[in-house]
């Protein structure tokens, strides 16, 4: 067991792919590692520790920036499937020969290409928050995301408010916890995502979601085992792109959480932690 947490793991680099990636490794040593994969514009600083470190009590926990972002060099790719190959570059530099790997949102669409295109390394998969090449408005941001993404918010963080969680006062008071952890960590804090980011990953998200023929049929090669979240509301990836993960991938199961949105996993950490480790644990 490291003695570290998400608040005190030290950010280190690796090179590979001629680029400098960012990372931070914490939790309990021996087994399957996990690697997280972020959600549009977000660092290593917009994981929620209640979920990295309630996972690190079993297993150890990566986070890292893909390539361009925050604190890791290079630039950002215009493809889902560059981003997954430089993903499976930064794993493979760590010298790992097998990875569980957890996704949140466009980072669920690297996992996915990453499970197709590196089938060895890939153990298991979690897929939360997001959807399927083709998936039902996903060629661009919803009209929900555009109204959210274009307001300023007299405190910037509360923009995360709309973003992750529903109108209810349940899921707001919930969120309003959620901001408490998320700027807990003060040592060595990612910088943000700076403004050429947004533009790179819009035009990724855009060539992932263009309307095609049988745009599910990929799925079907998908052997991983697969753990499906969201919430029942997800207005930045609808809610229904959850359910094609799970009757396409043939092995996959879907848990949705009630009054909840894009966050599902912030606004219920322990049920999300319990969850994911029971699913992890079964492959042990």
């Amino acid at each position: 067991m490291t003695l570290h947490t998400h608040h005190t793991a030290p950010t280190r680099f690796v090179d590979a792919n001629g680029i400098r990636f960012a990372y931070r490794r914490f939790g309990k040593t021996g087994g399957v590692p996990l690697v997280f994969n972020i959600h549009f514009t977000g660092t290593m600083d917009h994981w929620d520790p209640a979920v990295t470190d309630g996972l690190a009590r079993d297993r150890e926990v990566i986070l890292f920036n893909n390539a361009g972002i925050s604190s890791s060099s290079g630039e950002v790719p215009h493809s889902i499937e560059e981003m997954a190959a430089n993903a499976a570059a930064f794993i493979k530099a760590l010298e790992l020969e097998q990875v569980d790997v957890l996704g949140f949102s466009m980072g669920g669409l690297i996992a996915q290409q990453l499970a197709l295109t590196e089938p060895q390394l890939v153990r298991r998969l979690i897929l939360v928050g997001t959807g399927p090449r083709s998936g039902e408005s996903m060629e661009s941001l919803t009209p929900e995301a555009q109204e959210i993404f274009s307001v300023a918010y007299d405190e910037p963080d509360h923009l995360w408010l709309r973003v992750h969680f529903s109108p209810s006062q349940e899921s707001q008071a919930a969120g309003r916890k959620f901001l408490q952890r998320f700027r807990l960590r003060s040592e060595e804090r990612d910088p943000e995502a700076n403004e050429s980011v947004a533009p790179a990953q819009l035009a990724a998200l855009a060539k992932w979601g263009v309307p095609r023929e049988n745009p599910f049929d990929y799925l079907k090669a998908i052997s991983q085992p697969t753990l499906v979240v969201n919430g029942d509301n997800d207005v930045i990836i609808y809610s229904i792109n959850s359910w094609i993960l799970q009757q396409n991938i043939p092995n996959a199961q879907l848990i949705i959480y009630p009054d909840a949105n894009h966050g599902s996993l912030y606004q219920y950490p322990e049920r999300f932690v319990s969850h994911v480790t029971q699913f992890l644990d079964e492959g042990i």
